[in-house]
């Protein structure tokens, strides 16, 4: 077996009456936002919340009778993991995943809910992998790996199946990449069906594997730095997945933390959608990268939603900050009574709305009859946070940008 068209279309018939065909609608409010005629292919509407179930049930429809009754082990960050966790439960087949000791706290949970047994071990993928491959080993258990499989990549290869049959017409298609195994096989299947639509991959650039494997030439590890976009931190690029991806895909792109953080908040409040950090990569890039997307059908691929809620809160302040729509500054005045007030006034004439106010006397300014306070407050835009500063400044009251 191998990585191909037919393949593909194969799992496609193995896989469907267990995976949700996921609808590609149209967002008018994306369109307008970007330019582009936006699509999103809402794949987060899967049973456990991300496409990693093509993958696995295709993996695990596979496997012989003796393998099924061994049962399976799996490294993952966490949608993986439930992919496997969900479909071996409906198989009867037992599965054992190990997570990063930092795996999401909701895919942890929920893994177990599928009658998973989940193992948290090391402080960083390629540790938790290692484990996860000795523990197989010494169980006889069949390891599957979250990408660099070819009946992984040729399950998640029918998204891009899907994609063509609900848009036929489209020009270019946005596309998460952490190990590589998505891009593959939505690649594969879109290439050999409709070869002008443009295949852009997107990464965090706090975890730019596939960006590191291009410069040198071949798969090369990678330390990644804590994302957002946790599902796309790994340590190196599939084998099997990098010479697909650098023969098939037009372009790669990062994107950074702040973009991220404006792509969850803006699919939040312009399309109600709550995606996690690596479901949201695609949109970042439309919106900040220079992709010559204008007027074209672009889908974006909206692969994953478990999010943790505790982590939404934070996502949504860090977006309204990169969108000019939250400011902080430290103001520093006379410790003297009706200065606060005076600072307050200013910022509520220019239109601020204050949402936390720090009064420092204990570690304020050199000055000892002066005292510092930090103030976050709402703004609408970049350019009233301008308006915002001008008005301290023409009031003569010293202040510093945070």
């Amino acid at each position: 077996m191998s990585v191909s068209l037919e393949e593909i279309r194969a799992a496609r018939e193995r896989i469907r009456p267990f995976i949700y065909h996921s609808p590609c609608p149209y967002s008018l409010r994306l369109s307008r936002l970007t330019g582009a005629q936006v699509y999103c292919k809402l794949d987060h509407l899967q049973m456990t919340g991300s496409f990693k179930e093509r993958g696995a049930r295709n993996r695990l429809m596979l496997l012989t009778a003796e393998e099924r009754k061994r049962g399976v082990i799996a490294v993952s960050a966490g949608n993986h993991a439930l992919g496997l966790a969900y479909h071996g439960q409906e198989l009867g087949i037992p599965v054992t995943v190990v997570m990063p000791k930092w795996a999401p706290l909701i895919k942890v949970s929920t893994c177990r809910s599928f009658g998973a047994t989940v193992i948290q071990e090391g402080e960083t993928f390629a540790l938790a992998r290692n484990h996860a491959q000795a523990l197989g080993a010494e169980r006889k258990m069949v390891f599957v790996p979250p990408y660099d499989d070819e009946h992984i990549i040729n399950g998640q290869g029918t998204l891009g199946l899907e994609i063509l049959e609900d848009l036929p017409d489209v020009d270019a298609v946005l596309v998460p990449v952490g190990g590589g195994g998505l891009i593959s096989g939505i690649s594969t299947a879109i290439k050999a069906l409709k070869p002008s639509v443009r295949i852009i991959g997107v990464e965090a650039r706090s975890a730019p594997t596939m960006h590191a494997s291009l410069a040198v030439g071949h798969p090369e590890p990678i330390t990644a730095e804590p994302t957002l976009a946790d599902g796309l931190a790994v340590a190196k690029a599939g084998d099997l997945c990098y010479p697909i991806a650098k023969k098939l895909v037009d372009e790669f792109v990062l994107v950074d933390e702040a973009q991220i953080a404006q792509a969850i908040l803006r699919l939040l409040e312009l399309e109600k959608i709550v995606v996690e950090g690596a479901g949201a990569v695609p949109l970042a890039a439309l919106m900040t990268q220079p992709l010559n997307l204008h007027g074209k059908k672009v889908v974006l691929l909206l692969c994953g939603g478990n999010i943790d809620v505790t982590m939404i809160a934070r996502v949504i302040d860090r977006g309204l900050a990169a969108d000019g729509r939250l400011c902080r500054f430290e103001v520093r005045v006379s410790d003297r009574p009706g200065n606060l007030a005076r600072v307050l006034g200013v910022v509520a004439t220019a239109g601020g709305s204050v949402k936390e106010v720090h009064h420092d006397r204990n570690f304020g300014p050199a000055d000892v009859a002066k005292v510092g306070i930090t103030i976050v407050a709402e703004t609408r835009d970049h350019a009233h946070i301008t308006e915002l500063h001008a008005a301290l400044a023409a009031a003569k009251i010293e202040f510093s940008p945070l």
